[in-house]
């Protein structure tokens, strides 16, 4: 018998689909509760006001803007920090097969600590067995998630690039070389298809081909350590070329006013710039105009971190070379008067773009989380939003210092400041 056979029917059918409606309501509810469910909050980092965010099995699910918190926290809330551009860290580099678990374990967790939730590791000039061994290892370490979560890819940083002093840095002269394809997918391979993003000269032989190589796998093509003029470096762009590495850097001393690399990467918005801003790569000048020329939306912090990075004043070698770490933390190959890579952190980057070039907070984080993600196509981090990943740090930033107190990766506290 149906519900319009019974007598006062359309008083009943009303009642039973509310009935229905509560039901599912609850067992909603119910499902919820059982999943994993906790709240974060703080002040929301682009406008300084309340902000509570809920997270449901790592993702976030929902976001609130209260008048107020519920404690009396004052600690900043912002997405994880991404760093596209690591050579190593705490006396640990990436190129090399003796890198294992408990190594990249003290890495990873180094860089939770300082907020970076998510990192390439960068692999530099060296030969093709050793590159070859390195994407190997690096592969296989990632098979577990532990460390897959925060690593979601690889930067090939040479072989690819000029072989002239300067323009070079501190690459070693002798594993130089032109763009070689086969070479490059037999590294591809053995790093279980994780490279992400390849710096390369456009000048070189065969380069266009080979960016056009690259873009047909989604690889990021980067131009870098590049002498390059505005011909080759537009037909790059043409080709695929969607971001300068380490902008201003990778260059020499000494430069034609007129024609040179830096004019046509600075003047073409397909170009996003990546910078270090660690008070040595560049002067305060340089960033200002850098910033000034791309703007907040086009420009991406990146540390350039080395092994060194951690490690205290001396003389190192590294890749074959004799390298000085200074007491200010500035790395040097006082052989070519070039520096080094990097000491400080991306962290040290944020603070340094604010006191150059007056930009807020805001626009300073959002350099080093929503810009990289957008480079990366990170759909998944890099923004507080519903759906999101609940990758998050906590911190204060008081007298232009950043300081981490809590970081989140997938909802989960992986470091927490007492």
């Amino acid at each position: 018998m149906s519900l319009k056979n019974l007598p006062g029917h359309k008083f009943y059918l009303p009642l039973f689909i509310s009935i229905i409606l509560i039901c599912c309501k609850k067992s909603t509810e119910s499902m919820d509760e059982d999943r994993e469910k906790s709240v974060i909050e703080g002040l929301y980092y682009e406008d300084g006001l309340p902000i509570q965010v809920v997270i449901i099995e790592g993702n976030i699910s929902e976001i609130n803007r209260p008048e107020s918190l519920e404690t009396s926290t004052a600690l900043i809330l912002a997405p994880g920090l991404i760093d596209h551009q690591v050579n190593g860290y705490l006396s640990h580099s990436f190129v090399g097969g003796d890198l294992d678990a408990e190594a990249l374990k003290e890495v990873t967790e180094g860089f939770w600590s300082k907020g970076i939730t998510t990192y390439l590791p960068t692999l530099t000039t060296h030969t093709y067995e050793m590159l070859l061994k390195s994407f190997e290892n690096l592969n296989q370490l990632l098979e577990d998630s532990y460390f897959a979560q925060s690593i979601v890819g690889f930067h090939l940083e040479g072989p690819f690039i000029s072989p002239e002093a300067g323009y070079r840095g501190a690459h070693n002269l002798e594993w130089v070389r032109d763009p070689d394809w086969e070479e490059f997918e037999k590294w591809y391979s053995a790093s279980g298809n994780r490279i992400k993003e390849v710096t390369i000269a456009p000048e070189l032989e065969g380069a266009m081909e080979f960016i056009r190589k690259c873009r047909e796998k989604d690889i990021v093509v980067a131009i870098g350590h590049a002498a390059a003029l505005t011909p080759d470096i537009n037909k790059a762009i043409e080709m695929g070329a969607t971001v300068s590495t380490h902008l201003g850097n990778g260059c020499a001393n000494t430069i034609h006013r007129h024609h040179n690399p830096l004019w046509p990467q600075l003047a073409d918005d397909r170009l996003t710039a990546s910078i270090i801003v660690d008070g040595f790569h560049l002067t305060r000048e340089e960033v200002r105009t850098f910033f000034k020329t791309k703007g907040p939306e086009n420009t991406i912090l990146v540390s350039d971190l080395t092994r060194l990075a951690g490690m205290p004043p001396g003389r190192y070698q590294d890749f074959g070379q004799e390298l000085v770490m200074t007491e200010e933390g500035a790395i040097m190959l006082l052989s070519e008067n070039v520096l080094a890579g990097a000491s400080f952190l991306i962290t040290r980057g944020i603070e340094n773009v604010i006191k150059f070039t007056g930009c807020t907070l805001g626009e300073a984080i959002n350099m080093a989380t929503k810009n990289p993600a957008r480079l990366l196509s990170l759909h998944d981090r890099g923004e507080i939003a519903v759906g999101k990943r609940a990758d998050l740090i906590l911190f204060e930033f008081q007298e232009g210092s950043l300081e981490v107190k809590k970081t989140l990766v997938g909802g989960e506290v992986v470091f927490e400041k007492e």
